[in-house]
């Protein structure tokens, strides 16, 4: 596995953690390719198009789920051939067997269902691999070492089915997993209007983890007029909170989309910032984006303080349950 692009890396390599995987430090989240209701409708020849240009302009690290429609299904049409060009992540102890499209949203902690999720996605993706597998929705730790979950996905790693292992995670239950020898891959929401999760993310790193951030341009919601809102918030919740701190005040000719995606890059404890479109030009303004590098430590500081003091500082904030907005 290389992980190689023609193109550079977007956003530049990040060794993640203490595993052996080198990414781009903007990561491809294709939670896009769901379909509806989730996702706008996409044609299949239109998607093998897409995927190949992620790749072909330096986005080598793709995270994807069982839950996400015909996600893997169109990843693995789309790149099997490719296979050795880039990172693959998946997720575990969703719903299995559903057809493409329908979307999961429970998720059950056993050893049959894992494995049975794991194999499910290796089929899907066409490939021998994954060389990451997270625990999807939010579970806790004794759920998981109860259930024999981690022994189960410990036993798809020897079997050389599973590189590393993780899951997808959120305070509070995130704390329970910090310290945990098992987990190297910990992805977790965060943007500059989701910043719960910031100091949780500084100590992941700290133990060594690496750290994958989903959500960093809030689903765009700043740039379309608020109409669509990050996973977890409420409706008006984030452009209220852009307001209170006078974000725009320090755009400086920045869009709002370029201030997102380079705050997240801004965060050091983050190796990969994921992002997510359907839309082939979005994709490579955001990866134009990704070059220019983090926001300079000013602009981020004096965002923080103000985010802090008007409510979007780490800690702060409640996660709602549901799933996404539809994207517009």
């Amino acid at each position: 596995m290389t992980g190689s692009t023609k193109a550079p890396l977007a956003g530049g390599p990040r060794r993640m953690g203490k595993t052996d995987i080198v990414a781009s430090h903007m990561g491809y989240g294709a939670m896009e390719l769901s379909g509806p209701p989730r996702a706008r409708n996409i044609e299949e020849r239109d998607v093998v198009r897409f995927l190949n240009q992620v790749v072909d302009e330096g986005v080598n690290y793709i995270d994807t789920s069982i839950d996400y429609g015909a996600s893997e299904l169109f990843i693995g049409k789309a790149l099997s051939h490719r296979r050795k060009d880039f990172y693959l992540a998946s997720k575990c102890a969703c719903q299995v067997g559903m057809e493409p499209h329908e979307h999961g949203e429970s998720h059950t902690y056993t050893v049959a269902n894992v494995t049975a999720g794991i194999e499910q996605s290796l089929r899907r993706l066409k490939t021998d691999y994954l060389d990451v597998v997270q625990v999807h929705g939010n579970p806790t730790r004794k759920q998981l070492e109860d259930g024999g979950v981690i022994d189960a996905m410990q036993k798809l790693q020897r079997d050389g089915k599973v590189r590393y292992i993780g899951i997808s995670s959120r305070l509070p239950l995130l704390a329970e997993f910090i310290d945990v020898d098992y987990f190297q891959v910990i992805q977790v929401p965060y943007s500059a209007l989701q910043r719960t999760n910031e100091d949780a993310i500084a100590a992941l790193q700290k133990a060594g983890k690496a750290v994958v951030a989903r959500g960093v341009t809030g689903r765009g919601a700043p740039a379309k007029g608020w109409a669509t809102r990050p996973i977890g918030t409420a409706e008006g919740e984030v452009r209220d909170l852009w307001e209170r701190a006078g974000l725009d005040e320090l755009l400086n000719g920045l869009s709002p989309i370029e201030f997102m995606i380079r705050f997240g890059m801004a965060n050091q404890n983050i190796d990969v910032t994921l992002v997510a479109t359907t839309n082939p030009a979005h994709l490579t303004a955001d990866i134009a984006i990704a070059h220019k590098g983090p926001l300079e430590q000013s602009i981020v500081d004096e965002a923080r303080k103000r985010l802090n003091a008007a409510g979007g500082g780490p800690g702060q904030g409640k996660y709602k349950g549901g799933g996404p907005t539809p994207v517009l």
